[in-house]
């Protein structure tokens, strides 16, 4: 029954919190409950001849009533409890008053108010109507006192009558305001519950896609590597097969000599073979190279770090982006500059993920001269260029271009996840991101960014020694 009357003053809030409307509920069923033991109060002060006190309740009841359909109306949840509790005050005072004062029966429910509001509208309304009803207490005490006399509306012979049921009303209304606040608590515990696991399960689906987009754009950056590697491999590979050819044909040519006794230009012969072996060897492990980086940038990486050389790890990333970009678009042109600090030496980190995060800075600053350059603006040259140096017990490696720069709008962005510059189509967002994290978090080190609009970028990776 409560329930079907309070549904029906409750409004529907659907952009208000949950704890919001919790207190709505919970407002709503304090004053029907109140309303309800009010009509009890009516009752037992019609038995015992208490008409003020029946006038009283009756007033404060239609106040309730009134503030009912102030709730309905969307009036602020706050207000509305406090409203409730002063018309309690109210109707507390008065029933005191006119029924003996500070020996009022009515007396003890002047502790209601102050819990209830506690209950319902927080710590701040509770403090200070129990404050209020404090004071009320020690002005009634010191009335009695000082010997004022209150009048006394009921006959003496129902007085104890009248007194039991209203402390029975008194500990009946706490109790269902207790109940009730706590079925409410109860429920609003089990709606944050629900959408907690609600959210961690959505949270586990975004992670997953998350790491699927991560390997998508691994294997994205394999496939930009795939046409530089076929480029770059393909000339040790011709290095091999045309010094392959030309030692067979030495070694003929030494046989025809050793077998006319020219021992002499045989060996000479030999040595020639020796010197094509050696550039065969030299440009098989150059091709080694190549595969074994491969290799490197499309398996998962390990996270161990290892000694490497910087300046050919970062070498040879500029040359395989280059000639990939180059094998899909073949009127793509670019001057390419480097600058390498010889005294760097070998740096320990992760290969692969430091080849991924340069592969990236300079797939970006590639575009970003390419895209500069179909404005066709004259005297424009595209560079891109990448440097090392050791300062300290820091190693920086930067790769700039002068590209058309970032926007400033954007820059606090570039490194948030799903977050390009380019259009629609043509990024994941996740190639800074991942940058980002790899450097900062799996190498302890730093990401920086200078731009300036039209006219160029430079990303700069400082790496602990």
């Amino acid at each position: 029954m409560f329930k079907i009357i309070v549904d029906f003053f409750v409004p529907a809030q659907n952009d208000k919190s949950a704890e919001y409307q919790r207190r709505v509920r919970l407002v709503a069923y304090a004053i029907v409950v109140t309303m309800v033991f009010a009509l009890f109060y009516v009752a037992a002060s019609w038995v015992a001849g208490y008409f003020t006190g029946l006038s009283i309740m009756l007033g404060s009841w239609i106040g309730y009533l009134i503030l009912l359909f102030l709730l309905k109306q969307g009036l602020n949840v706050f207000k509305v409890a406090n409203i409730f509790g002063l018309i309690g005050i109210i109707s507390i005072y008065g029933s005191i008053y006119f029924s003996g004062g500070f020996e009022s029966p009515v007396l003890p429910w002047l502790a209601s108010t102050p819990i209830v509001l506690l209950l319902i509208a927080g710590k701040k309304s509770g403090y200070f109507w129990a404050i209020v009803a404090v004071l009320i207490v020690l002005s009634f005490g010191l009335m009695d006192y000082l010997g004022l006399q209150f009048p006394k509306a009921y006959y003496e012979s129902k007085e104890d009558y009248f007194t039991l049921s209203c402390q029975t009303g008194l500990v009946l209304i706490i109790f269902f305001i207790s109940i009730v606040f706590e079925n409410l608590r109860v429920k609003a515990f089990n709606q944050v519950t629900e959408q907690k696991n609600a959210l961690e399960t959505t949270l586990s689906e975004l992670k997953a896609a998350q790491a699927q987009l991560i390997q998508s754009e691994k294997m994205a950056s394999l496939g930009e590597l795939t046409a530089g590697i076929a480029h770059e491999i393909q000339n040790p590979l011709n290095f091999v097969n045309n010094f392959a050819e030309v030692s067979n044909e030495l070694i003929d040519e030494m046989k025809d000599e050793m077998a006319a006794g020219n021992m002499q230009l045989a060996t000479e012969i030999a040595d020639d073979v020796k010197q094509n072996l050696d550039k065969i060897n030299h440009h098989g492990k150059r091709a080694d190279s190549i595969v074994k980086g491969m290799l490197q940038h499309s398996r998962s990486s390990s996270g161990v770090k290892e000694p490497t050389d910087i300046n050919a790890l970062a070498d040879e990333y500029l040359r395989l982006s280059y000639h990939g970009l180059r094998a899909k678009d073949k009127s793509f042109n670019v001057t390419l500059k480097t600058d390498f600090d010889e005294n760097i030496g070998k740096l320990s980190v992760v290969p692969q993920d430091l080849g991924r995060v340069i592969l990236n800075l300079l797939t970006n600053a590639f575009y970003a001269v390419n895209d500069k350059k179909k404005l066709n603006i004259e005297g424009f040259e595209p560079v891109v260029a990448v440097s090392t140096k050791k300062t300290g017990n820091k190693v920086e490696i930067k790769v700039s271009d002068n590209g058309n720069g970032i926007p400033q709008s954007l820059l606090g962005k570039i490194f948030q996840p799903f977050f390009t510059t380019k259009p629609t189509g043509e990024g994941t967002g996740l190639g800074l991101s991942m940058s980002y994290d790899i450097i900062t978090i799996g190498h302890n080190g730093e990401l920086k960014v200078e731009t300036t609009e039209g006219v160029g970028t430079v990303f700069s990776i400082h790496l602990p020694v």
